[in-house]
């Protein structure tokens, strides 16, 4: 379960103090107790960081982190995204401790206890500080959404299931059986 703790605002500063070993986001100044994933939710992760990775990899694209990482978009937000994407020509938001601001490609693998906060408070924040794309994993339904911005929010460029290739408007050329992800 994912649950607040504390009952006041932080900044990242405060965040940095934190003496304990758990994973907390920091949304709207929130802090946010982030528990481990299901086993489904790790085994979805490790295929498509493997099948991106060998993409941005093989083209030279950029870098590709899994979670846990910071990335930081205001001193009261730094969410948590399972996948990020930094493409080359953006690489200097990267630094030894967070990335420093926006990627340019966010995925968040929803699990029962995160699907609110994925779907409304991160996406909005994904959008409002530039992500150039936006996906949505369902790994129980066998479902992956991917949303690209609009003039005032998220557009749904397709969402595709099980027996669909999943191809990326951000990552052209990239084609992913979801069969080989959901499997």
């Amino acid at each position: 379960m994912q649950a607040e703790v504390y009952n006041r605002l932080y900044t990242y500063d405060d965040y940095l103090k934190l003496n304990d070993d758990n994973q907390y986001e920091l949304i709207g100044g929130k802090l946010i107790l982030v528990p481990a994933p299901r086993l489904i939710h790790q085994k979805v992760a490790r295929k498509l960081l493997q099948i991106i990775g060998t993409f941005i990899d093989d083209n030279n694209l950029g870098e590709l982190y899994g979670a846990p990482i910071d990335v930081l978009l205001t001193e009261k937000d730094k969410p948590q995204p399972d996948i990020i994407f930094i493409s080359k020509d953006r690489l200097n938001v990267i630094t030894e401790k967070n990335i420093q601001g926006a990627p340019d490609l966010v995925i968040e693998i929803l699990s029962p206890s995160t699907v609110s906060r994925d779907r409304v408070e991160k996406s909005r924040l994904y959008y409002t500080h530039g992500v150039k794309e936006y996906w949505i994993v369902d790994p129980d339904a066998k479902i992956i959404e991917i949303f690209t911005p609009g003039e005032k929010s998220w557009n749904l460029f397709q969402s595709y299931s099980m027996e669909d290739t999943l191809v990326s408007p951000l990552l052209p050329g990239l084609e992913i059986q979801l069969k080989d992800i959901f499997k």
